[in-house]
């Protein structure tokens, strides 16, 4: 079994969704796999449910953290606003209609907003889907600059001065903080070379 299959079936069933989920898996993947996206794609994706397996022990609520990592970029507008608030909105949808409670769908909808980045994250939860998030930023070099590469196609309609002046602001703002890691296991394996990365394209 894949890891996009296996991540699929164990948060589905433990969330306590009816049934498979086999149409939304596949409206999912079809999404990340839109023409217009090329970071936040099924590799990014992956990334992120490959990180999460490594630690979804340590979620208070793992399958609720896991199901947001699914959607948390499920809609993805380059000149949309409110991409975070759609995916979230989705996400709850979609799991109410699937038979879950409220409680716990409004925290998946919830952890989507997290990943907005517009504050540090609160909570363990949180806390460990945004790092998981943001996981890029301390990735190996070459990686790294994949990924700037990556985020200039998605915005290739930007002028080159105001996206490099915008880019920057935004990694200049996770420079900018304490820490950019919330988590111990994320912080000690991935804050040194993050800071790395972001100086070195920021300065």
């Amino acid at each position: 079994m894949d890891l996009f299959s296996h991540s699929w079936q164990r948060a589905w069933a433990g969330i306590g969704a009816a049934g498979e989920g086999a149409a939304l898996f596949a409206r999912l993947k079809a999404a990340y796999a839109e023409p217009q996206r090329h970071y936040h794609t099924l590799q990014h994706l992956g990334e992120c449910l490959s990180a999460f397996d490594a630690v979804h022990a340590q979620g208070e609520h793992p399958h609720e953290v896991e199901l947001a990592l699914w959607f948390h970029d499920a809609v993805y507008d380059i000149k949309g606003h409110d991409n975070e608030l759609r995916s979230a909105d989705w996400a709850r949808d979609a799991l109410r209609d699937a038979g879950v409670d409220a409680s716990p769908a409004q925290r998946v909808h919830d952890l989507i907003m997290a990943t907005r980045h517009t504050a540090v994250p609160s909570g363990q939860d949180e806390q460990l889907l945004v790092d998981i998030d943001l996981s890029i930023l301390g990735a190996e070099r070459a990686r790294f600059d994949e990924y700037e590469q990556q985020i200039r196609k998605e915005y290739a309609y930007v002028p080159g001065f105001l996206f490099r002046r915008k880019r920057r602001e935004i990694l200049k703002g996770f420079l900018d903080r304490p820490a950019i890691y919330s988590t111990p296991d994320f912080h000690a394996a991935l804050e040194a070379r993050a800071r790395d990365n972001l100086r070195r394209v920021t300065s």
